[in-house]
């Protein structure tokens, strides 16, 4: 099953005015015994979301009605930071969370982030289902928190510019570009010899309009949605960095699930993920249509020069530094060579 944007938007309303209708009786007849929260920070329209309900539901039929799992999106419990506290601390039950931003409390969390790393989806679920990602997951767990065996597709990243299209890396040299508060984005930029300038994503639609910078990066469906195309001449399918989302829980909470329920909730939350990979490439892929037919201008630029750059200015070696030998070689063995 693959999802539209369209069906996307009717989804969700449907789901806002019908709420609980349609749900087997042996789920809305039995008091839930565990009321959990699982928080995000994605629009209520987005793949995960929707997939998120669906499981949902499927959890509390298979438990027959002993797990309600309630879906909190778009960060109406808090910040990315917040969230981070609450799922540690129990505020909340479930959490997901990008790789890039957990690398604060699970440094090698980051990985998949490598600039020009994963050439395609085939490669980054090949090392993220296994050994790569198997990796990850074991120092999530040392972190105390509970993480499920799928990650979850949030896209590959792309960048705008409203002055030149990205075709090598000489573009980049002096590019003021707009990147997350992280030093990853940071430090790759910078052997680009950019400009990079962190600013939160709030800010970035005005920073753009007033040229405070040239451009910035995200993936397709996100550049969408907050209608960077207005502010944008160009977009160069770089596919520089790919994220996902880890599905994160509270050890306490979860352990006071008993076994059999433990398996429903993560058999379900790991077939969520698989569909809603396949939904969020769709979307992007659909995105860029939409994009073009807007007056964003596409091109498709060769990465091999972008990771020469990368690795001639020591970007991959210094990396390689801080997560270690073993976490690298994993990366390697899926993507090839890099330092």
């Amino acid at each position: 099953m693959t999802i539209s944007r369209r069906t996307l938007l009717k989804a969700s309303a449907a789901a806002t005015a019908m709420g609980g209708i349609g749900m087997p009786l042996v789920a809305r007849a039995q008091q839930a015994e565990f009321v959990y929260k699982y928080a995000n920070n994605l629009p209520d329209t987005h793949p995960l979301n929707v997939r998120a309900r669906e499981m949902s539901a499927a959890i509390k039929m298979e438990t027959g009605g002993k797990v309600d799992l309630q879906v909190f999106p778009n960060n109406q419990l808090g910040s990315d930071t917040d969230m981070l506290s609450q799922i540690r601390s129990g505020g909340v039950e479930f959490f997901t969370l990008s790789g890039l931003i957990l690398a604060t409390l699970v440094p090698a969390a980051s990985i998949n982030g490598i600039g020009f790393a994963f050439p395609d989806y085939k490669t980054v679920w090949q090392a993220m289902d296994g050994d790569l990602g198997a990796y990850v997951r074991g120092e999530i767990n040392k972190a105390n928190l509970v993480v499920m065996d799928k990650i979850w597709d949030n896209g590959f990243r792309q960048t705008t510019s409203s002055t030149r299209p990205i075709r090598g890396p000489q573009d980049l040299k002096g590019f003021k570009i707009r990147v997350p508060v992280s030093p990853l984005w940071t430090s790759m930029y910078k052997a680009f010899d950019s400009a990079p300038a962190s600013i939160n994503f709030s800010e970035v639609y005005s920073a753009l309009q007033t040229k405070v910078v040239e451009g910035q990066e995200n993936p397709l469906a996100l550049i969408s949605t907050a209608k960077l195309y207005e502010v944008q001449q160009y977009c160069s399918m770089t596919n520089h960095m790919w994220d996902g989302f880890w599905f994160l829980a509270n050890r306490r909470a979860w352990e006071r699930l008993p076994a059999n329920l433990r398996e429903i909730v993560a058999r379900n939350i790991n077939a969520a993920a698989v569909k809603e990979r396949e939904d969020t490439a769709n979307l992007n892929a659909s995105v860029q249509k939409e994009l073009a037919a807007k007056g964003l201008q596409f091109n498709e630029p060769d990465v091999a020069p972008f990771r020469e750059k990368l690795r001639s200015a020591g970007f991959y070696a210094e990396w390689k530094g801080k997560y270690g030998d073993q976490a690298w070689s994993l990366l390697e063995k899926s993507v090839g060579k890099l330092a």
